[in-house]
């Protein structure tokens, strides 16, 4: 363990993720997309769905994977069906 004021600089801990998952990457196009289609902004998007605009940021930036609930939630908000907000992402 570190002791107050001990320098952080050594530690075995990645400063950013690894590279972007080619999965998240169009998943997050898709979600890009689909949103454009609509006339929705990241705001609207993040309020329709229940999440934050940074999450919403973030998934279209193919930063993170969304757990199955808030795909679900993603997916009613920009009323499309599952087929186009996964099209790509089949490995």
């Amino acid at each position: 363990m570190f002791k107050r004021g001990q320098s952080v600089e050594n530690r075995d801990v990645p400063t950013q993720k690894s590279q972007t998952c080619s999965l998240r990457t169009q998943f997050g196009k898709n979600v890009v997309r689909l949103r454009i289609a609509k006339g929705l902004t990241q705001e609207n998007l993040a309020e329709a769905a229940g999440i934050s605009t940074r999450y919403t940021q973030s998934i279209e930036a193919g930063k993170y994977f969304p757990t199955l609930r808030t795909l679900s939630k993603l997916r009613k908000a920009l009323d499309t069906t599952w087929d186009e907000m996964l099209r790509g992402c089949e490995g």
